[in-house]
């Protein structure tokens, strides 16, 4: 990467220009031009590095729940490596919406998958439905007892941004979605993709900056901006470390918050343990090389007094993509 799309990348995941001329406002702010930044940042799309930019919305504000659920496809035939029930697998998940993310980890449970949806109800009917139609079995589904770091910005190739956790307890969580409007789920619904490729977005998006805007102040969005491939950005090395938490959540400094505050952790979870996976405090960990990341599950580790951990490595990305909400 250029510098310009280094120092480009820095400011664009956090805070894309709610600006007519969004590209001006950059080049202003980076001592360049328009057109050279515009270019840049095509690059950056067109190399695969950013996968979109456009908002990335509070499910609960909107009046979404999220689950992560864990279960396992079998891998081996007879002992033999077998991939078909994977692919069958990824092939019936990728045509439903709802689900979002869907991994392949290094675990006896090694399908991982994130749905979005309206109620309990709807997020069974959609479990039930893979494992009807796949080899899909024993599905836990997990929801989050306390969220303590939700941040999936990167510093280009370098080292994650330094962000802020969330506090600690839920009484700062959004409680419940605020009041939508017809005009309001046809914003949301647009800002939920990809800006065009032009220099005044908005504009042919035909959309308020104004009222997108207003979204972040209510807190409906988390933020507008570039959300990247962490593999094309230089973090090809990534596993969901899950830690059986031991440290008094009433303290001053529980687990949850110790990890939070980690550059290299982008989301830190509580959820419930169950059968066979006693473990409670998910960490998600990016890293440069595989000597790297395992350097930052041991410094996690030891920060919260050595409990017992696994961990499971992002083997294959079956899918990623952003919810499309009120579609």
């Amino acid at each position: 990467m250029t510098e310009l799309e280094q120092l480009l990348l820095s400011v664009i995941q956090d805070a894309f220009p709610l600006e007519e001329r969004p590209y001006q406002v950059l080049a202003e702010q980076l001592g360049s031009d328009e057109q050279s930044v515009f270019a840049a940042v095509e690059n950056l799309r067109q190399s695969g590095i950013i996968r979109r930019i456009g908002g990335v919305y509070d499910s609960k504000a909107l009046g979404f729940i999220s689950r992560l659920c864990a279960g396992k496809v079998p891998s081996t035939v007879s002992g033999a490596a077998d991939d078909s029930a994977l692919e069958k697998f990824a092939a019936v998940v990728n045509v439903i919406p709802a689900i979002t993310h869907n991994y392949v980890r290094s675990h006896e449970y090694n399908v991982w998958f994130t749905v979005i949806a309206q109620s309990e109800a709807e997020i069974q009917k959609i479990v039930d439905e893979v494992c009807a139609n796949t080899e899909l079995h024993d599905v836990h589904i997990l929801n989050a007892t306390e969220k303590f770091k939700i941040n999936t910005v990167m510093k280009g190739a370098g080292a994650p941004v330094d962000s802020k956790p969330l506090a600690v307890g839920r009484k700062n969580a959004v409680e419940s979605c605020t009041e939508l409007s017809s005009s309001d789920h046809v914003r949301i619904r647009i800002a939920c993709n990809d800006i065009p490729h032009t220099l005044t977005p908005f504009k042919d998006w035909d959309v308020s900056c104004d009222e997108l805007r207003e979204d972040l102040a209510l807190r409906r969005m988390r933020r507008f901006g570039a959300i990247l491939r962490h593999q094309e950005a230089g973090f090809a090395f990534n596993a969901m470390v899950c830690f059986a938490e031991t440290v008094d959540r009433n303290s001053v400094n529980p687990a949850g918050a110790i990890l939070a505050s980690k550059p290299f952790i982008s989301h830190c979870y509580e959820r419930p343990a169950f059968e066979g996976f006693p473990y409670t405090l998910y960490a998600m960990m990016h890293a440069q090389s595989a000597e790297e990341l395992d350097r930052n599950i041991k410094e996690a580790a030891e920060s919260i007094g050595n409990p017992d951990y696994v961990v499971l490595h992002s083997v294959r990305e079956l899918k990623k993509t952003s919810f499309k909400f009120f579609a």
